[in-house]
């Protein structure tokens, strides 16, 4: 019973997203909504995947905690009338070795105000980043660290 309610419920959230209550986009939800759950069936219900959610949902909020503080310096720097900066690009050695992870802490990195991923080594141990105030590299490594890699290998591993 719960899949079924699962399946009406992503197919109505389909109708919701695309705008459409017609009877052909919800069958098309149903179908969808058929395909994602057997696609992650083997993770539905599992005490594993309920935690997943949890750490996930950390990620994003800390994601958006650093986003408003990072706009904030960054707004403060623009409008200060001396902008004292010193931008800089610093290598950041990598702890998390799956491709998935190093393009997700690459895409925290860029989205986040004042700083930029450049580039990933070859050897995938190292991420080049561009910061606006690069006065202290290893307080940015360390802020990297303990912020959004932690919580990458939290949630995804």
């Amino acid at each position: 019973m719960t899949i079924y309610l699962s399946i009406i419920l992503l197919a109505f959230a389909w109708a919701a997203i695309t705008g459409s209550l017609s009877l052909p986009n919800i069958l098309f939800g149903v179908v969808l909504g058929c395909v994602t759950l057997y696609l992650v069936r083997e993770h539905i219900g599992s005490l594993r995947s309920f935690l997943r959610v949890g750490k996930v949902a950390s990620l994003v909020v800390l994601f958006v905690k650093e986003l408003i503080l990072s706009a904030w310096r960054v707004a403060k720097l623009v409008v200060s009338p001396r902008m004292d900066l010193k931008p800089g690009i610093f290598a950041y050695p990598l702890t998390v070795d799956r491709d998935f992870e190093i393009t997700l802490l690459a895409n925290l990195i860029t989205l986040t105000p004042g700083t930029l991923s450049v580039d990933v080594s070859a050897d995938r141990r190292t991420l080049y980043v561009h910061a606006i105030d690069c006065s202290d590299p290893d307080a940015a490594r360390r802020d990297i660290a303990d912020g959004f890699e932690r919580k990458i290998m939290e949630a995804f591993r």
